[in-house]
């Protein structure tokens, strides 16, 4: 019996050490992309309402981030509407369900 509980508790105590690091990851990091920028709806055609998006290169492979909508983000979205511009995003990244998202702090278009 002691065993038995001995087990149990070895295994909740893993379960809870496991959770807490993927709660950890799921929060994501400061960082800042640069890349195209557009709208999820009205440039790439895959959402129902606008949002943007930044799509990076690196090494032949594209990652889209969907920007989240906060004042910043809603505040640019004019400007890559219905076009596509290069933009630095600098904000948290996380990744949920195998979508990229960033809370956007700062997000500017290139004059390149």
């Amino acid at each position: 019996m002691k065993k038995l509980l001995l087990t149990t508790i070895a295994a909740v105590a893993l379960t809870a050490g496991l959770v807490s690091n993927a709660l950890a990851e799921s929060k994501g990091k400061t960082i800042t992309l640069s890349g195209k920028g557009c709208c999820a709806k009205c440039c790439l055609k895959e959402a129902e309402t606008c949002q943007n998006v930044l799509t990076v290169e690196k090494d032949g492979k594209k990652t889209k981030y969907y920007l989240v909508q906060n004042d910043v983000s809603k505040g640019f979205h004019s400007q890559i509407c219905e076009t596509v511009k290069n933009i630095t995003v600098t904000g948290e990244a996380t990744t949920k369900d195998g979508k990229k998202s960033i809370e956007v702090a700062k997000i500017a278009e290139d004059k390149k």
